[in-house]
């Protein structure tokens, strides 16, 4: 639903990749191929079935997120990295805007807590690549089982986003191995966030957002998240739109670098997280998303076959490491990207739709419903 009526419904496109991953046949894999296709020039997200990620492989992962974010928050701190998009980041320490270069409305940092794990440059031995770009991972000892549980489905995530790309090389005309040559090294990051707040109430300086408008960075994010309100997504309407998994499903986005590859026929849509409400009360809400960013030293440039009719880029071919440098320079350190041009421009039309009095979908803080809040306490 929107925070506005639409003439048109909103949408996002369940998808079963079941021929991709069992081995169906060439004209499943089409079929497939075009209702991917169609999802990524119509909404830019999709939720996929048929994925074959084990069941218990995410109760274990969840299992792990609990414990850790479970944690006293002075224990956590303890897993913050510096200079590194890896370890622990607690609440209102990043601004997911400013990776767009806007500032948020209430001049206020995103009200979420993560940890972050990664691929590690010694992961790729004999690349001469540096930690400065990949950064080492960090593993809570408190947590029994954390990291294999963590690594567990981080494989299954891995293997997930490279099923999608080649799915992406067939619906764009390319060769099956197309994405493989900009990914043999990718760096690729597992965030795993915790919407909660403390039990009671909070004193605001400005309105409050779990995660604040923004695109992803790379080639294509996989996201598993509870079944609670609070993910909202831009649609080509210029209206925000509520976005929950059906059951068994992983939430699919693309990322900037896609965007790219396809002179934004594919869009890379903005989307941010609200806080989420159950009957007037803030409850926790849970996501783990896996970022597929490429290889650090890929250039990034326009495919021939989306080029405009003159000839001319809408993008500058671009270097991957200096793209993510960029939007992590915004989101965790503070410093606007002045690059976004054209996402930042979408935030701005899309905050003049909802008005300059308070937000449809703002909310004062309420209190937990049943027993202790799993979140900084």
């Amino acid at each position: 639903m929107s925070s506005r009526s639409t003439t048109e419904p909103f949408e996002v496109p369940v998808i079963d990749i079941t021929p991709y991953v069992d081995g169906g046949t060439e004209a499943q894999r089409a079929r497939v191929a075009r209702e991917i296709d169609d999802a990524c020039t119509r909404v830019g997200f999709v939720q996929i079935l048929g994925h074959g990620v084990p069941e218990g492989t995410v109760d274990s992962l969840t299992a792990a997120v609990d414990g850790f974010f479970g944690l006293p928050l002075e224990a956590k701190k303890s897993y913050r990295v510096t200079g590194a998009n890896r370890g622990y980041s607690p609440p209102k320490s990043e601004s997911l805007s400013l990776s767009l270069g806007v500032e948020s409305a209430g001049r206020m940092n995103d009200f979420f807590e993560a940890f972050n794990v990664g691929t590690e440059a010694r992961t790729f031995p004999g690349l001469g690549l540096s930690e400065d770009d990949y950064g080492l991972n960090v593993w809570p000892a408190q947590i029994d089982g954390f990291e294999p549980a963590v690594l567990s489905y981080f494989a299954e995530a891995g293997r997930v986003a490279r099923t999608l790309t080649r799915i992406f090389a067939d619906a764009l005309g390319e060769r099956s191995d197309f994405f493989d040559l900009l990914t043999d090294h990718s760096i690729d990051v597992l965030r795993m966030n915790n919407y909660a707040l403390p039990e009671g109430t909070v004193t605001l300086d400005g309105d409050l957002n779990g995660m604040g408008e923004h695109t992803d960075f790379g080639l294509v994010t996989v996201l598993w998240a509870d079944q609670v309100a609070g993910l909202q997504v831009l649609g080509t309407d210029g209206l925000w739109h509520d976005v929950a998994p059906v059951d068994g499903a992983l939430l699919v986005n693309l990322g900037d670098l896609t965007a790219r590859l396809t002179n934004d026929r594919w869009m890379s849509t903005l989307h941010r997280v609200k806080p989420p409400i159950v009957d007037g009360g803030i409850v926790r809400r849970r996501s783990v998303a896996y970022f597929h960013d490429g290889n650090v030293d890929a250039v990034i440039s326009t495919l021939p076959s989306h080029l405009d009719a003159d000839g001319e880029l809408a993008y500058e071919p671009i270097l991957v490491r200096d793209h993510i440098k960029a939007k992590l320079a915004g989101s965790r350190q503070g410093k606007a990207n002045v690059a976004a041009v054209r996402e930042a421009a979408r935030v701005r039309a899309a905050a003049g739709r909802e008005g300059s009095g308070p937000a449809a979908d703002s909310v004062t803080p309420g209190r937990w419903k049943g027993g202790s809040p799993p979140g900084p306490r």
